[in-house]
């Protein structure tokens, strides 16, 4: 299964957004233009799922009335005036598609104030209905309305036992269950000595040493194995349970023949999320979310990263800032890809294939995608976006 295509509003600056995915993806735009923001609402979609929201927003230090878009909405009046509302709902769709071109679609609205989806439609590409949600009342596979009797937060699905739900609803729960942002990786965190993963490596990659303690032999040393197509010098990965119940990891290096060992603590930045970005492309997760993905790696160790996420099993999307990153995608990547983030005046997100715009078309026939990158005012796009929406 894939994510396909996401539709949002009224999440921070997402009004009337809309993104088409692929296997990878890449988000490229100005500082403040939304790129973490399609990454959170992602997580936010996620979560749905997993039904804990209260825990979600305490991670991420945020207030449920925080995710509402703060500019307001704009809305068309009879009269054909414009007027700027504040609604509090949440309102996205999201598409998806089975191996077999089988296609999903779920559309909901989340209350803030509830924390939870008030409505929600899953439906088949058909229109055959697998899913409804109306007010207090539910239903499943076209049967006949029935009370909601208990609480949860998110959607529904975080609730219904696996026996109510068809095997395309349970394909979709267990996609978004697989869904994992890393958008807050940070060395500090990468360091850090935990007691357990919980199943992944947390937001900032706090967990690291814990998720791959627990890891097999096998799979540590397959790990160990990809990390030395960035770093040939690595001899093993190690980790060690210690008295205080926290998992401290460590490597061991060649050089001439003297093995040198090293605690992560003493590690250098892009090691620890080159390693970190591995262990996670080793799971069963679907998809995987990476902020400014280059951040604190050797601009020689980027082809082989972006080479590693482009054909990774899983679903990615990656958000940058360098033309390097762009530089090591072949045309046809880049042109499916990369989607260029940028802002109206009214402080609204909006997204349009980067490779798309006639003139970044046209530049690369003779040019890399790295190169069209640089030789791009960003700011300077705007009119010719705006003017391609008037045609």
């Amino acid at each position: 299964m894939q994510l396909r295509e996401i539709k949002v509003s009224n999440f921070k600056s997402l009004v009337d957004f809309k993104l088409s995915l692929h296997g990878f993806n890449c988000l490229i735009g100005l500082n403040g233009s939304g790129k973490s923001t399609v990454l959170q609402f992602l997580d936010f979609l996620a979560q749905q799922v997993k039904g804990n929201l209260d825990k979600w927003l305490e991670e991420r230090d945020w207030k449920a009335s925080e995710i509402n878009c703060q500019l307001g909405i704009p809305e068309k009046y009879k009269d054909g005036t414009m007027k700027i509302s504040r609604k509090k709902v949440i309102e996205f769709s999201a598409t998806f598609s089975l191996h077999d071109g089988t296609q999903l679609t779920w559309q909901a609205s989340f209350n803030p104030n509830d924390l939870k989806c008030t409505f929600e439609k899953i439906s088949m590409g058909d229109g055959e209905r697998l899913l409804i949600v109306k007010g207090l009342t539910y239903a499943v596979l076209g049967g006949t309305y029935q009370p909601i009797r208990f609480n949860y937060q998110g959607s529904i699905l975080s609730q219904l036992l696996d026996k109510e739900l068809s095997g395309e609803l349970q394909k979709l729960k267990d996609f978004l269950l697989g869904f994992r942002s890393l958008e807050l990786l940070a060395p500090q965190s990468l360091r850090q000595k935990t007691k357990s993963s919980e199943g992944g490596l947390g937001l900032g990659g706090q967990r690291l040493s814990a998720f791959i303690h627990e890891m097999s032999s096998e799979k540590k040393k397959k790990l160990s194995d990809k990390l030395k197509g960035a770093y040939p010098k690595l001899k093993s990965i190690d980790t060690k349970a210690l008295r205080s119940g926290g998992k401290e990891l460590n490597i061991a290096e060649n050089f001439a023949g003297q093995k040198l060992p090293t605690e992560a603590r003493h590690m250098n930045d892009g090691m620890l999320r080159v390693m970190a970005i591995l262990a996670q492309l080793m799971t069963e997760h679907s998809f995987m979310a990476f902020d400014e993905v280059e951040n604190g790696i050797n601009p020689e160790l980027i082809e082989y990263l972006i080479d590693t996420l482009v054909t990774a099993e899983q679903q990615v999307l990656v958000t940058t800032h360098s033309p390097m990153i762009l530089n090591f995608m072949e045309d046809e990547v880049a042109m499916n890809s990369v989607q260029y983030l940028y802002k109206t005046r009214e402080g609204y997100t909006c997204s349009i294939p980067f490779f798309s715009i006639p003139s970044l078309k046209e530049k690369l026939t003779v040019m890399g995608p790295g190169e069209v990158f640089i030789d791009t005012d960003l700011g300077q796009l705007g009119n010719e976006i705006a003017s391609l929406k008037q045609e």
